[in-house]
């Protein structure tokens, strides 16, 4: 039996004729591949042109084939709190059912409610963008106790000094601190 594989000029889309559609017979999927566009949120993301590492299993069932397995993508992105750079390994555990046309899936489900086989192919990018996308924060951070940014000077608080302040004169009392101050000259 062939094994299967990715051709990276078709994206994540997989051929599983040599699964022959028998239940119960299985082929790993596992390799790199790389990915067209970004896949992610806008402070963290899988950047184009990386490579996912897939090490997946396909099995023939009755209904269809079903996907499971890891995904692994490199993600770089930025802090939500010091805006430092990220880069980051993200896994995450992927399971699908890919019901083949005309099996009985179509009545029991609705077209948007399960992935459909093309024939033979399987599209496995709809599925993996979900789970790395949902497996992302929407808020990312360097590291859990990051400080972030002074709110006066926009630095980062891990490069500013222990007794790092900012005197702050509250505008009712400005016009007696330039007295003050014109009373230090004297």
């Amino acid at each position: 039996m062939a094994s299967l594989a990715i051709d990276p000029a078709r994206g994540l889309v997989v051929d599983t004729a040599p699964l022959e559609r028998a239940a119960g017979v299985s082929e790993p999927l596992v390799g790199e591949v790389p990915i067209a566009e970004d896949m992610g949120l806008d402070m963290i993301k899988v950047p184009a042109r990386s490579a996912l590492s897939l090490d997946l299993l396909l099995t023939a069932v009755s209904e269809g084939v079903l996907v499971t397995g890891e995904v692994t993508a490199d993600v770089t992105g930025e802090c939500a709190r010091c805006l430092a750079p990220i880069e980051d390994a993200l896994t995450v555990d992927l399971q699908e059912l890919y019901a083949y046309e005309g099996s009985t899936t179509d009545q029991t489900t609705g077209t948007d409610e399960i992935a459909r086989l093309d024939g033979d192919l399987l599209d496995l990018e709809p599925a993996v963008r979900d789970a790395l996308v949902l497996a992302m924060s929407a808020s990312p951070v360097c590291r859990e106790d990051c400080p972030g940014l002074c709110a006066d000077c926009g630095r980062p608080w891990d490069e500013l000094p222990d007794d790092h302040r900012h005197d702050k004169i509250d505008p009712r009392w400005a016009e007696l601190e330039k007295l003050r101050g014109q009373g230090e000259d004297a």
